[in-house]
């Protein structure tokens, strides 16, 4: 059973930066392919980034050039670096992962995601 938990999250201006982090358990990260979701209040979950087993990555259009996505195989633990960021990227973050291959852009849809962490709250101010 994969267990993920998120942490980093907090309240910033608009503009600053913030890492978000998701430590992993109960299965090697190298096998599987990991996202970050969000979801904001009265909206649907949306995909923001994922890396892939191999290391290739998608962004959601709204976080490209902004986010950046990597993950620390020998930790099990998966980054997301956030700069600039936007009163519009409030949001509950939340980790995922999945032991099956999806190709772009099915692999930014929360549905494919079998494991999930509990989230962490990013707040930004204008």
């Amino acid at each position: 059973q994969v267990q993920l938990v998120e942490s980093g999250g907090g309240s910033v201006q608009a503009g600053g930066s913030l890492r978000l982090s998701c430590a992993g358990s109960g299965y090697t990260f190298s096998s599987l392919s990991m996202g970050w979701f969000r979801q904001a209040p009265g909206k649907e979950r949306e995909g923001v980034a994922c890396i892939d087993r191999d290391g290739s990555r998608d962004y959601a259009d709204s976080v490209k050039g902004r986010f950046t996505v990597s993950v620390d195989n020998a930790k099990n633990t998966l980054y997301l670096q956030m700069s600039a960021l936007e009163p519009g990227d409030t949001a509950m973050y939340y980790c995922a992962a999945t032991p099956r291959l999806w190709g772009p852009p099915t692999r930014l849809t929360p549905s494919v995601y079998e494991y999930w962490g509990q989230g962490t709250q990013v707040t930004v101010s204008a």
